[in-house]
């Protein structure tokens, strides 16, 4: 007789099948429960045990698993990231929050961090933190008296050369200084990526980088204070017009070759993106709203220290008075091409709103400067003219823009 052959269902093959990438990519990373970091342990503990199995995987290259639990990890501050090392979680960037179903908390793969006394956690070279949440359940979601300031959560070595981290599918709840990637001198970064990463930093400051000189990456980052509407903990209007008072920038960019920022969000932070006068890159699609000042590109040089600024909108409507609202400024040297870039304003219940702004573009400074904008949409604004000039050696020209009563607006300063 033939021998019979037996066949899995289509459906159940399929399965298995979808079944095995999970399957292996578990089998390859060594629980952070086998070093004793435990859901049920004092911080203390949690941190002195990370740390061990971060040593444990500093030679080897290893990858630890943030295995899920429910309510999180307890943990301390002071977490150095040794060389080689990845944290690898279960998630992709949880926007509104996972929420556990009995409680009105986060779960999952997720860091409890309670002390204010070190950054959360110091990243050196050739590391990768993804799939993480990051909780402080002791910051305010209420009272602006009562913010703590923390450090850090992620933070890079000050005191070594990094090069090649990896953030990816991070969400940061109640934090203060979300990434700080700012090195100090003579030290430096480089090959760092940002990517999928979200959260609301009571600061203001969501990502800050300083002395990278090959080619930092933000990607789909998006910032704001909904961020734990799952487990009902949103920032009411009383923080957010707090974080606005701060006068800082939820994105900073200084001392830093070619750039890229793209697809990145700000709600209700006074400055969007800070693009200091040692750099140069590219930022498009984007989408800053509800604050004070879209864009503040500063140049300090007629060299390389050009950016091209492409496909965003800006809403600026916030701050202490009309005067002080400019969805773009521009100073220094050096050439900036904006395309396609939109402002208007409005009023917006989540914050105090003026509703207006006193232009598009504030050019300021006394050295030469050179603006080209094409197909920009300007409105909302109270000036006589989209564009203030404070720069008698500024050269703007525009083509094709659109004015706030909706006439075609071509202009060349000279």
């Amino acid at each position: 007789m033939p021998m019979k052959t037996h066949y899995l269902p289509k459906f159940k093959l399929i399965t298995l099948l979808l079944l095995i990438p999970i399957i292996t990519l578990a089998g390859n990373y060594k629980s952070i429960k086998d070093f004793n970091v435990l859901p049920d342990n004092n911080p203390e503990a949690n941190r002195i045990n990370l740390q061990k199995a971060i040593d444990w995987a500093t030679s080897s290259g290893n990858s630890l698993w943030i295995e899920p639990v429910e309510g999180g990890y307890p943990i301390a501050t002071g977490i150095i990231l040794k060389k080689n090392v990845s944290l690898i979680g279960a998630h992709g960037p949880t926007g509104r929050g996972t929420k556990h179903p009995d409680q009105n908390i986060p779960t999952g793969s997720l860091f409890k961090i309670m002390d204010d006394v070190n950054p959360f956690i110091t990243v050196e070279s050739a590391t990768q933190i993804r799939g993480i949440q990051f909780w402080y359940p002791n910051q305010t979601n209420t009272d602006p008296t009562k913010i703590i300031q923390y450090k850090p959560t992620i933070q890079v070595a000050k005191q070594e050369n990094v090069q090649g981290v990896t953030l990816s599918c991070l969400t940061f709840y109640g934090e203060y200084i979300a990434m700080d990637f700012n090195s100090e001198a003579p030290y430096i970064n480089e090959q760092v990526l940002f990517e999928h990463c979200y959260g609301y930093p009571l600061s203001g400051e969501f990502i800050r980088i300083d002395r990278c000189y090959d080619i930092p990456r933000i990607l789909h980052c998006h910032v704001n204070p909904a961020n734990m509407r799952e487990f009902g903990r949103t920032f009411n209007k009383q923080i957010i017009d707090a974080i606005i008072a701060n006068k800082t920038f939820t994105y900073v960019i200084n001392h830093t070759d070619n750039a890229q920022m793209i697809d990145v969000f700000t709600f209700g932070a006074y400055g969007g993106v800070l693009l200091g006068e040692e750099t140069y890159g590219q930022l498009t699609n984007f989408n800053l709203d509800c604050v004070t000042v879209g864009i503040h590109k500063i140049g300090g040089g007629t060299k390389n220290r050009n950016w091209q600024i492409a496909q965003g909108s800006i809403i600026a409507n916030t701050g202490e008075k009309i005067e002080d609202i400019h969805p773009i400024i521009i100073e220094g040297e050096g050439h900036t091409a904006l395309t396609n870039v939109e402002a208007f304003s409005g009023e917006n219940g989540a914050l105090t709103a003026l509703g207006k702004s006193y232009d598009f573009l504030l050019v300021k400074g006394d050295k030469l400067l050179t603006i080209s904008l094409f197909g920009c949409r300007m409105r909302d604004y109270i000036a006589e003219s989209p564009i203030a000039i404070r720069n008698p050696k500024a050269k703007i020209q525009a083509v094709a823009c659109i004015d706030k009563n909706e006439n075609f607006y071509n202009a060349v300063i000279d």
